[in-house]
C-alpha cells in the first residue's frame, strides 16, 4: 500500500471528462467520481478511506457512497453494496443507542440514492486496474459478482474487458470423489478451464433474471445475493451506468454431494440490460461461452435475426420462455415447445417454459437443465482466451502495451527460472549463499569476543578475509542488472505493472510441483493396481506425446467445429481430437477406480436434484489438466502448509493453483507469454495415509520457493558489499538506497533483518533510512513502530494486509525468514493524536519453522523474536489458532525476547490477538498478557509522577479475529463478526499507539536506526542475562507470572470484600450525608484504613514471593526479584488509589444520590400540588388542558423547585483565573498585547463605576477638543456607552443567573463579543485602552457575579447535570400523571354519573312507593276493601254536597275513584315528614354499600397498575350480592371508555371522593322541599296504582243503573251491588237501554220481571223483591231531592216529579242509611 499521493499509482486516461449532459456522467458526478475520471482511484486511496478509518462510515450523502462502498468491501460487509444514505439527525440521535438499533434504525429510515449496480460500476469506472484487482478478490470472497465487461461513461465508446483484475482471484474447491479419496483444486478465475454459463435477456420480462440465478449459484435457502437484483435496497431504481455490463460469479463445489448445486465449478455470466441493445457483447458471451441462457420475454419479429445469430455463435443455447401469451402478438416464443425447437432447429429439452412458474421454480428448472449437461456436454473456456475474443470483437482489453511491456522485463529477469528456483537463486543471486552466513557467524563470534575482552582470533579474521576476497569478485546478475533498472523507470504504471506481475509470475512457478502428469499416472497406477485396464500404457505414451499441443481456451468441439475452417474467431474455441480421446481415457480409468463408490455417492440428493455421475467430474478436471489435492473433511492448513504441497498464495493471501502445460516450448513473445504463464495450473497430491504426521511436519514451508523479497534482499546485500569490500558490484550501486527509499514509500515492504542467514545489513539499512529521511520534510520523520509477531504460519502478513493493506511476504508458504518493514504515512488528524509522522510496520515472518533437518533453530528465532521487541513501541502478539505443540517454543522466544529487552531499554505496549475463540488459543494469550503485564510495570506516561498516575501501567488487550483466511474456498461464508472484531482490534492498536505518545516521544529515523544497532549489538554480542538458547527462565518466568496474578486476584478480592463493607458504613451515615464535616471524617478515617489494609495484603503477598523464589533455582540465579518486588509495589500502589479514588467515588455518589432523592422529593411536593390543582380545575371547566399549556405549567414547577432547592456550596473554587486566561486570549486575538498588564487587577476589589479618564483619548482627539471645556463632550459620549455596556452587562447576568446552570466560560466569551460589537456599532475617537478596561472592569465584575452562581452549583455540578439532563423526562412523567389523573377523574365521574347514581337512586325510590301505600293504609280504613272504599267514597260526596262530584261519580266510576286516590295520597305526602326520613335512610345504606365494595376491592392494590374495567365490574358484583341492590347500568362498562390502566388506590380515593360528593347533594337535595307530583314521578312503584288494585273490585256493573259489584270474593259467579243507582239520575242511553232497547217502554215501571232480568243478564243476581230496585234508598233520595234540577238540566229533560218526604230526609239519614246499607249487606 503506497503511502504517498493516489497519484502515483493513477494511471491516467487520455479521453476527456465526460459530457455534463450525459445521463451516465451524471452519476459520477452525484456521486462525486467525476475527478476521478481523469485521475482514478488507486490503492493509495484506500488509506484514507479505510486503513486510518476505526469505525464503519455512515454515508449521509449520495458522495460519501463510494467510500462506505469500499471501506464496507474492505471489511468484509454484507452491505457493502448498499446504495442508502442516512441523514445526520439521525445519525447524531442514534449516538447512544446499541449497535443492533443503529443498524435496524438504518434500514427503516434510510433512503436510496442510486441503484447499487450503478455505484458498483461507478467505483470501479474510477478506479485504475490495480484498485480493480484488489476489489474483485475482496467481492469474489464475499460472494458478490465482479464485472467482466465494463461499459463506457460514452455509450459510443467501446466497453472495457477486465482481465488484469482476474489474474489475483484464485480459490480452490473439493471433488466429488468417494469419500476415501476427496480431492482438492486449485486455480485462478483468469485461466483456469471450466464451464461458462451466460445469461442474457431478450425483451421485457416480470421475471428477475438476476434473483433467478441467486438462487440457481446459492441455492433456495441461501441468503447470499451474488447478483444485485430489483428487490434489494435500490433495486427498482433505473439503472442508468450499467447497461451493457457483464458480471460474472464464481461457483466451487465444496465436495459435500448432498448440499453442493453443482460437482464442477462454474462461472455464470449476467449481462445487464436487454442483449438487442448489446450485441457486442452478446456476440462475446455466444462466442466465449460453454452455453448461452436466453431469458426470452415479449420479444418481436425483428429478433429473430439475434436468436438465430445466437444459436449458429453458441455451443450450446437454452431458451427460456417468459413471453405473455395474451398481449405479445408478434412473439417469436411463446407457442409450443416442440414448434420453438423446430423452428430454432434446437435439441430436444432446449427451451424452458417460464411464464407460469417463480422465480424459485424457474431456478429449479434451469440448474436441472445446467446439471443434465454437467460435465462432458458442456466446452470447457478460459476467461483469458475471452479476452483475446472480445479484443477481435472491437472491446477494449485493460492489459495494454505498457502492461505488456512490463511483462516482458519480468520473463527477461526470470530467465533460466524454468531450470529450477535453487538453480536460478545459485546463478542470479548468488550473494544469498553460504558465505553471507558464515560471514554473519564470523562477526558474531567476534562481537562475543570484544565483549569477554578477548583479542579476536586470528583464525576468524582469516576466514573473514577469505570470505571478503571471495566477495570481492563479485559482479552484479544479468538478472539484478534488469530487476534495478526495472525500479529505475520513470514511468511509475510500468514498475507497478512489473512489480505486480514480478510477484504473479513467481507464484505460478512456486506452483508448479516436481510431479508431472506422468507422475500423476504412477500415482493412479499404484492406487489402482488392481483395477487398471489394458490400455493404460498406450494411454500414458499418448499422454506424452499429445498434450500441450492446443492454445484454446476450451476442451470441447462438436463435429461441426472441426470441420468448418473458415471461422477465425472460433479456431481459439477448438481442442485437438487427441486430447478428448485422452480426457476419455482418463475418465474411463477413474471411473474404474471409483467404481465401489460411486453407488454410494448417487444415494445422495444434491439441491436442486440427484447427485450426478462423478465420471463426468474426473474429465472436466483431467481436460483442464488439473491434479488433484487429497484432503480430509475439510480444506485446512495441514494441506496448505505440507511439504510436498507447492500451494502458494497472491500477495493479498489468496490461494492459487496453477502450473505450466507439458512440454510447452519457451514463450518468445510477450503475448504467448502472459498465455503461458496464466495457464500455469498447480498439480498437487497431498496423501493422509499417515495421520501420525504432525501439524509441524505439515506446516513446513518451502524451502526452493523465490519471491519478489529474494530480490530486495539480493540488492541490499549489493549494497552492503560494497560497502564492506569497496569495488565489488557495478551498474550503478549507489542508486539502490534510493530505489529501495522509493519502494518502501511505495508500499513494498524492505527486509530489516534476513533470517535465514541471521544477520542485519546495517550499511543498507543506515542509507535507506538517510535517503528516506531527505525525501521528507524535515518536521515529518517521527516514527513509531509497530509489530506483528506470531509463529511462520499464524498468518501476520494477512493480518497486516487486513488492518493496514501492506503487502508482506508470506513466510509461511515460502523458506522466507527474516523481519520485513513497511512505512505508512500517517495523515494530518492522526499525526497530532499519536504525536508522530510515520507508522513503521514489522512483520516477523517464519518465526519458529521447521529447517532442512527437521529441527528448529532456537537461536535464530531467538534473536529475530529480540530485535523485533527492541525496535517496537506495540508489540501485536499474533496466537494462530493451530499453533499445536509448538506453543511452547513460541512462548519460550517470546518471553526470552520480552526478559532481554526489559533488561536494555523500555518495553513496547503490548497487544494480543486470538484468531479463534477456543479454549486453547484464549488460554495461550492469556498467559502472554499476564508476561507483558508483568514487564510492563514501570511505564508511566510524561509528566506524571506515582502520586496522581495510578493508572500508569499498561494493560495488555486480547481481540479474538476470526477472519476471512485466504486459503477458505469462496464458497464459505465469512464469520458475520470479521468487520466488527477487526475494527476493534485496529482500535486497540491505535489505542496503544496515543498511549506511546503520552509515555515517550517519537524517535526519528536517525534514532530509531542508532536504536536497532544498539539492540542487534546486543544480539550478537549476547549481552543479556538471559541466553539465546536458555528455555528453562522463560519457562520459570511464564509460571511465576501466573502465579503473581493469582496472588493478585485474591489480594483484590480480599479489597472488594472490604470496600463492601465500608461503602455499607458510608451508605449507613443517610440521615447526615449531606453534614460535610461528619462525611470528611468517615472518609479520612476509611482512606487511612484502605491504605493499611492494602500494605498488609502486599505484604503478605511479598512473603509468597520471596518463598517462590526460594523453591525455583532457575529463578533464584536470576534478577527476577526486582522485576517482581516492582509488580508488588505497583499492585500496593494501584490498590491503594483505587481504594482511595472508589472511597471518594461511593462518598459523593452517596451524596449525590441523597441530594438527587431531595430534589426529586421537592419536585415531587411541588407537581403533587400542582396537579391537584389542574386536575381539580379541569374537572370544574370541563376543558381538556394541551400539551403546551402543561409544559408551560411544568416550566414554573421546574424553576420554582430550582430556586427553592439548597445545593451544597463550593469550598475552594475560584474562577479568577480562568476568566483572565480567557481575557488574555481574547487580547491577544485583537492584537492588544501591549496592555496585558492590566488583567493584574482581575479579581481584586475595584471601583464601584467605571470612569472615562483622558488616558481613554488619543492626543489629537484632546487637542481637536481642547477648547471644548476641557473635552467634556467627549468625556461625556464615552461615558454614556460605558454606562450602556455596562447596564447590558448587568441584564446579561442577571439572565444567566436566573438559569437552572452553572458558570460555563462560553458566558465570559459571549459577554466579551457583546462589548467588541457595542463598540464596532458606535463610531467614536477612543484609544485600545478605553476597551481594555472596560473589558477588565467587566471581567471583574463577572468574577464576583458568577462566583456565587458557581458556589451555588459547583459542589453538586454533576447533580445539576443530571437532573438538568433528565428534564425532558420529569416533563413527561408530569404530563403522563396530569393526563392520567384526569382521565382517571373522568372515567371515575363517568361511573358516578352513569352507574353509581342510578343504582343510588333505584335503590332510594323502588321501595318508596310500597312504604307510602302501607302508611296510607295504616292511616286510613277504608283502603283495605273495595266495599270500604266505595263506602267511603259515598259518604265525602255526600259531605262535599257538590253536584259536579256526584256528576263524575256517575259517568265515569273509574276516574272519579282514581281520582280521589291520587288527592288523598297528595295529601298525605304533604302531611307527612316521612318522606325525607326514608329517602335519608335509604340513601346512607345504599352509599354505605357501595363505598364497602369500592374498599373490598382496593385491597392488595396499593400503587398497582390495574385495568379499571374488571375491577369496576368486580364493584358491581359485590354490591348487587345482598340481593336488594340492583344494578341496572352495568352494560355501560362495556366498551373501551371504562378500560384504562391507572393505579387503582387512586381511582379509589378519586370514586370515594365523588360518592361522598354524591351523597352530599342527594342528602341535600331530599332537605329541600319538592313537589308532591315530581317527586311521585320519580317513584318506580306509584302508590296511587297500588292502592287503585286493592280497591279496584271486579270491574263489573250492574247492567240497569251501573252500580258497581260489591261482593268481596274473587272470580264469584254471580255480581251484586248493593246501592243501586235511580234511573232519572243517569243518562237515557247509559242504563239497560243499552243492552235492551224495548224495556224503555216501562217509563213509570222501573222494575220488570224476575224472569226477564234473569234471561237477560244470568250474571248478575237482581231480585224484584230488594226495595232498592223499586225505591232508592235514603241515600239516593236524598242525593235526587237535593240536586233533582241539576240532573235535568244536566240531562235536558224535565224535573222529576219527588214526593215531598224525599225532600225531608236529611245529610245525616242518608249517611245512616247508607252504613246500614253497607253493614247489613242485604239486596
Amino acid at each position: 500500500m503506497s503511502v504517498k499521493s493516489p497519484k502515483w499509482l493513477s494511471i491516467k486516461k487520455k479521453k476527456p471528462e465526460p459530457q455534463k449532459d450525459n445521463a451516465q456522467a451524471e452519476v459520477l458526478n452525484n456521486l462525486g467520481l467525476e475527478a476521478f475520471w481523469t485521475t482514478p482511484l488507486d490503492p493509495a486511496s484506500l488509506l484514507d478511506i479505510s486503513t486510518w478509518t476505526l469505525e464503519k462510515q455512515v454515508p449521509l450523502e449520495p458522495k460519501d457512497l463510494p467510500n462506505a462502498f469500499l471501506q464496507r468491501l474492505w471489511l468484509f460487509s454484507k452491505d457493502a453494496r448498499s446504495p442508502c444514505c442516512k441523514s445526520l439527525h439521525d445519525v447524531l440521535n442514534n449516538t447512544n443507542n446499541s449497535p443492533e438499533k443503529i443498524k435496524n434504525g438504518f434500514e427503516e429510515e434510510s433512503q436510496c440514492a442510486v441503484n447499487p449496480l450503478d455505484l458498483v460500476t461507478a467505483v470501479f469506472m474510477s478506479a485504475n486496474t490495480f484498485l480493480q484487482q484488489e476489489m474483485t478478490v475482496r467481492m469474489l470472497q464475499c460472494q458478490f459478482a465482479v464485472p467482466l465487461v465494463l461499459p463506457n461513461v460514452d455509450p459510443e465508446e467501446a466497453s472495457r474487458f477486465l482481465l488484469w483484475p482476474l489474474r489475483g482471484a484464485v480459490s480452490q474447491w473439493r471433488s466429488h470423489l468417494p469419500e476415501n479419496n476427496r480431492k482438492v483444486y486449485g486455480g485462478d478465475l483468469a485461466s483456469t478451464y471450466m464451464p461458462v454459463i451466460s445469461c442474457v435477456r431478450l425483451g421485457h420480462t416480470g421475471v428477475s433474471k438476476s434473483q433467478v440465478l441467486n438462487n440457481v449459484i446459492g441455492g433456495l435457502s441461501s441468503s447470499c445475493d451474488t447478483f444485485l437484483h430489483r428487490g434489494m435496497d435500490g433495486g427498482q431504481l433505473p439503472r442508468r451506468l450499467s447497461n451493457g455490463l457483464v458480471e460474472i460469479g464464481w461457483y466451487l463445489p465444496t465436495g459435500d454431494t448432498v448440499k453442493d448445486i453443482f460437482p464442477v465449478p462454474v462461472v455464470i455470466s449476467n449481462l445487464r440490460g436487454d442483449a438487442s441493445t448489446n450485441e457486442k457483447c452478446l456476440s462475446l458471451l455466444c462466442q466465449a461461452s460453454s452455453a448461452v441462457v436466453v431469458f426470452c420475454g415479449n420479444i418481436r419479429e425483428k429478433d429473430k435475426q439475434l436468436l438465430a445469430s445466437c444459436k449458429y455463435m453458441a455451443h450450446k443455447l437454452i431458451l427460456i420462455d417468459l413471453s405473455d401469451a395474451e398481449n405479445n402478438d408478434n412473439r417469436v416464443v411463446g407457442f409450443a415447445v416442440q414448434n420453438l425447437e423446430e423452428y430454432m432447429e434446437l435439441p430436444g429439452g432446449s427451451v424452458v417454459q417460464g411464464r407460469d412458474l417463480s422465480e424459485e421454480e424457474l431456478a429449479i428448472r434451469l440448474c436441472g437443465s445446467l446439471k443434465d449437461l454437467l460435465p462432458d456436454e458442456l466446452k470447457l473456456v478460459t476467461l483469458e482466451a475471452a479476452a483475446s475474443l472480445a479484443e477481435e470483437l472491437g472491446l477494449n482489453v485493460d492489459e495494454g502495451a505498457v502492461c505488456k511491456k512490463a511483462m516482458a522485463t519480468v520473463e527477461k529477469v526470470l530467465e533460466g527460472l524454468d531450470e529450477g528456483s535453487v538453480q536460478f537463486r545459485e546463478k542470479q543471486l548468488p550473494l544469498q549463499g553460504s558465505l553471507w552466513s558464515k560471514l554473519a557467524e564470523i562477526e558474531k563470534e567476534e562481537s562475543k569476543q570484544r565483549k569477554e575482552g578477548k583479542e579476536i582470533d586470528e583464525q576468524l579474521q582469516k576466514e573473514k578475509k577469505d570470505i571478503l576476497v571471495e566477495l570481492s569478485s563479485y559482479k552484479m546478475t544479468s538478472a539484478m542488472k534488469i530487476f534495478t533498472d526495472a525500479l529505475s523507470a520513470t514511468d511509475k504504471v510500468e514498475r507497478t505493472y512489473f512489480l505486480s506481475w514480478m510477484k504473479l509470475r513467481l507464484r505460478l512457478n512456486q506452483m508448479e510441483k516436481q510431479n508431472s502428469p506422468q507422475d500423476l499416472f504412477k500415482k493412479l497406477k499404484t492406487e489402482n493396481r488392481d483395477g487398471m485396464p489394458e490400455h493404460y500404457d498406450d494411454l500414458q505414451n499418448e499422454l506424452n506425446d499429445d498434450t500441450g499441443d492446443s492454445d484454446s481456451f476450451c476442451t470441447d468441439s462438436t463435429p461441426e467445429e472441426e470441420n468448418t475452417e473458415e471461422q477465425p474467431l472460433n479456431r481459439e474455441l477448438q481442442v485437438s481430437e487427441q486430447q478428448l480421446e485422452l480426457s476419455q481415457g482418463l475418465v474411463h480409468i477413474l471411473q474404474t477406480s471409483a467404481e465401489k463408490n460411486i453407488e454410494l455417492q448417487s444415494q445422495h440428493k444434491e439441491h436442486f436434484g440427484s447427485a450426478k455421475d462423478p465420471g463426468r467430474e474426473h474429465q472436466l478436471h483431467k481436460m483442464s489438466n488439473k491434479e488433484e489435492i487429497h484432503g480430509e473433511e475439510d480444506i485446512s492448513d495441514q494441506v496448505l502448509e505440507n511439504p510436498n504441497c507447492n500451494l502458494d498464495f497472491e500477495e493479498n493471501g489468496t490461494f492459487s493453483c496453477q502450473r505450466k502445460q507439458i512440454n510447452e516450448p519457451e514463450p518468445t513473445q510477450v503475448e504467448s507469454d502472459l498465455t503461458s504463464s496464466a495457464e500455469q495450473q498447480i498439480c498437487l497430491d497431498v496423501s493422509f495415509a499417515h495421520p501420525a504426521v504432525s501439524c509441524q511436519q505439515l506446516l513446513v514451508p518451502d524451502q526452493s520457493s523465490l519471491g519478489l523479497e529474494h530480490f530486495l534482499r539480493e540488492m541490499g546485500l549489493i549494497f552492503e558489499l560494497t560497502n564492506i569490500s569497496p569495488g565489488s558490484g557495478s551498474h550503478n550501486v549507489l542508486r539502490l538506497p534510493s530505489l529501495a527509499t522509493d519502494l518502501l514509500l511505495y508500499g513494498i515492504p524492505l527486509e530489516l533483518m534476513d533470517g535465514n542467514a541471521s544477520n542485519i545489513p546495517m550499511h543498507w539499512l543506515a542509507c535507506v533510512f538517510a535517503e528516506l529521511k531527505r525525501c521528507l520534510p524535515q518536521k515529518q520523520c517521527r516514527t513509531r513502530v509497530l509489530t506483528m509477531l506470531g509463529v511462520h504460519h499464524s498468518r501476520n502478513a494477512e493480518l497486516l494486509s487486513e488492518l493496514f493493506k501492506a503487502t508482506f511476504p508470506e513466510g509461511r508458504k515460502r523458506s522466507t525468514k527474516g523481519l520485513y518493514m513497511a512505512a505508512l504515512h500517517l495523515p494530518d488528524r492522526l499525526r497530532k493524536e499519536m504525536e508522530c509522522d510515520f507508522l513503521l510496520l514489522i512483520d516477523v515472518e517464519g518465526l519458529c519453522s521447521v529447517s532442512l533437518d527437521n529441527k528448529r533453530n532456537l537461536l535464530i528465532d531467538n534473536e529475530m523474536a529480540t530485535v523485533a521487541a527492541g525496535l517496537s513501541d506495540v508489540l501485536l502478539q499474533n496466537i494462530s489458532s493451530n499453533v499445536g505443540t509448538e506453543y511452547e517454543t513460541y512462548i519460550t522466544v517470546i518471553v526470552n525476547a520480552l526478559l532481554r529487552i526489559k533488561e536494555c531499554s523500555s518495553m513496547p505496549i503490548c497487544q494480543l490477538m486470538a484468531q479463534d475463540e477456543g479454549i486453547n488459543s484464549l488460554l495461550q494469550a492469556a498467559q502472554l498478557r499476564r508476561v507483558s503485564d508483568m514487564l510492563q510495570t514501570e511505564t508511566r506516561d510524561r509528566g506524571t509522577n506515582n502520586a496522581d498516575d495510578h493508572y500508569a501501567k499498561t494493560k495488555s488487550c486480547i481481540t479474538c479475529v476470526k477472519g476471512p483466511w485466504w486459503n477458505m474456498s469462496l464458497s464459505e461464508p465469512i464469520d458475520t463478526q470479521y468487520s466488527e472484531t477487526l475494527l476493534k482490534l485496529k482500535q486497540n492498536l491505535f489505542g496503544a499507539l496515543k498511549k506511546c505518545a503520552a509515555m515517550s516521544e517519537a524517535t526519528g529515523l536517525p534514532e530509531l536506526m542508532s536504536r536497532l544497532c544498539a539492540v542487534w549489538d546486543a544480539v550478537k554480542s549476547e549481552s543479556f542475562s538471559t541466553g539465546l538458547q536458555n528455555t528453562d527462565i522463560a519457562l520459570a518466568f511464564s509460571l511465576l507470572c501466573t502465579e503473581f496474578f493469582q496472588w493478585k486476584d485474591s489480594c483484590l478480592q480480599h479489597m472488594e470484600s472490604w470496600l463492601k463493607g465500608a461503602t455499607e458504613k458510608i451508605f449507613d451515615t443517610k440521615s447526615k450525608a449531606l453534614d460535610a464535616s461528619i462525611q470528611n471524617s468517615l472518609l479520612s478515617k476509611l482512606k487511612e484504613e484502605a491504605r493499611g489494609e492494602v500494605k498488609t495484603e502486599v505484604d503478605k503477598l511479598r512473603s509468597k514471593a520471596d518463598a517462590y523464589l526460594m523453591k525455583d533455582k532457575v529463578l533464584e540465579m536470576n534478577t527476577f526479584k526486582p522485576i517482581l518486588m516492582s509488580n508488588m509495589d505497583h499492585l500496593q500502589e494501584e490498590v491503594t488509589e483505587e481504594m482511595v479514588q472508589r472511597l471518594g467515588t461511593v462518598n459523593e455518589s452517596h451524596c449525590s444520590l441523597t441530594q438527587l432523592e431531595r430534589f426529586e422529593n421537592s419536585l415531587e411536593k411541588e407537581q403533587e400540588s400542582k396537579l391537584h390543582a389542574l386536575v381539580e380545575n379541569s374537572k370544574s371547566t370541563k376543558v381538556l388542558l394541551q400539551d403546551t399549556e402543561l409544559e408551560e405549567e411544568f416550566e414554573g414547577v421546574w424553576s420554582k423547585t430550582l430556586s427553592n432547592f439548597d445545593f451544597r456550596p463550593s469550598e475552594t473554587d475560584d474562577l479568577t483565573e480562568g476568566v483572565t486566561n480567557i481575557l488574555k486570549h481574547n487580547l491577544i486575538r485583537c492584537g492588544l498585547q501591549k496592555h496585558m498588564k492590566k488583567l493584574e487587577v482581575i479579581g481584586q476589589k475595584q471601583a464601584s463605576s467605571f470612569q472615562v479618564n483622558d488616558e481613554h483619548f488619543g492626543y489629537r482627539s484632546r487637542l481637536k477638543h481642547m477648547f471644548e471645556d476641557n473635552n467634556r463632550l467627549q468625556r461625556i459620549e464615552a461615558q454614556q456607552l460605558a454606562c450602556k455596556i455596562i447596564e447590558e452587562y448587568n441584564q446579561f447576568v442577571a439572565d444567566k443567573s436566573s438559569l437552572a446552570a452553572d458558570f460555563s466560560d462560553s458566558y465570559i466569551t459571549e459577554l466579551l463579543e457583546s462589548v467588541e460589537k457595542t463598540l464596532k456599532e458606535k463610531s467614536m475617537e477612543i484609544r485600545s485602552a478605553f476597551e481594555v478596561d472596560l473589558k477588565v472592569y467587566l471581567c471583574s465584575a463577572a468574577c464576583q457575579d458568577f462566583q456565587k452562581l458557581h458556589n451555588r452549583y459547583a459542589k453538586d455540578s454533576v447533580l445539576l447535570t443530571t437532573i438538568t439532563a433528565t428534564k425532558s423526562k420529569y416533563m413527561s412523567d408530569f404530563i403522563y400523571k396530569f393526563r392520567k389523573r384526569d382521565q382517571c377523574q373522568r372515567v371515575a365521574q363517568a361511573f358516578t354519573s352513569m352507574v353509581v347514581r342510578p343504582t343510588v337512586l333505584d335503590y332510594i325510590y323502588r321501595p318508596l312507593g310500597m312504604q307510602i301505600v302501607k302508611d296510607i293504609q295504616d292511616k286510613a280504613q277504608q283502603y283495605q276493601s273495595p266495599r270500604a272504599f266505595h263506602q267511603s267514597l259515598l259518604e265525602e260526596l255526600v259531605k262535599e254536597d257538590h253536584f259536579e262530584s256526584f256528576l263524575e261519580y256517575l259517568l265515569d266510576y273509574d276516574k272519579f275513584r282514581v281520582r280521589k286516590i291520587q288527592e288523598m295520597v297528595v295529601a298525605h305526602l304533604s302531611e307527612s315528614s316521612n318522606l325525607g326520613i326514608w329517602r335519608q335512610q335509604r340513601l346512607g345504606e345504599i352509599v354505605g354499600k357501595i363505598a364497602a365494595a369500592v374498599s373490598q376491592t382496593a385491597e392488595g392494590a396499593s400503587g398497582v397498575l390495574s385495568n379499571t374495567k374488571p375491577l369496576l365490574e368486580r364493584v358491581c358484583l359485590i354490591v348487587e350480592k345482598d340481593g336488594d341492590v340492583d344494578v341496572m347500568a352495568r352494560p355501560c362498562l362495556d366498551g373501551p371508555f371504562f378500560s384504562i390502566t391507572t393505579e387503582w388506590d387512586r381511582f379509589v380515593t378519586c370514586l370515594m371522593e365523588l360518592l361522598a360528593a354524591m351523597r352530599l347533594e342527594l342528602a341535600q337535595e331530599f332537605s329541600q322541599n319538592v313537589e308532591i307530583i315530581q317527586l311521585l314521578q320519580c317513584l318506580i312503584i306509584q302508590p296511587q296504582d297500588v292502592l287503585f288494585e286493592r280497591v279496584r273490585g271486579c270491574d263489573q256493573h250492574c247492567p240497569l243503573c251501573r252500580a258497581p259489584c260489591e261482593l268481596h270474593e274473587m272470580r264469584h259467579e254471580f255480581h251484586k251491588a248493593l246501592l243501586h243507582r235511580p234511573e232519572d239520575m243517569l243518562p237515557h242511553d247509559t242504563c239497560m237501554t243499552e243492552g235492551n232497547p224495548d224495556m224503555r217502554k216501562e217509563k213509570q215501571d222501573i222494575s220488570v220481571t224476575c224472569s226477564s232480568l234473569d234471561s237477560l243478564y244470568p250474571d248478575w243476581s237482581i231480585s224484584h223483591e230488594d226495595p232498592n230496585t223499586a225505591i232508592p234508598c235514603a241515600y239516593w233520595r236524598y242525593v235526587w231531592a237535593r240536586f233533582n234540577e241539576s240532573f235535568a238540566k244536566e240531562y235536558n229533560q224535565e224535573p222529576a216529579n219527588i214526593p215531598d218526604e224525599w225532600k225531608e230526609i236529611t245529610e245525616e239519614a242518608a249517611l245512616d242509611s247508607l252504613k246500614e246499607a253497607f253493614f247489613t249487606g242485604q239486596c
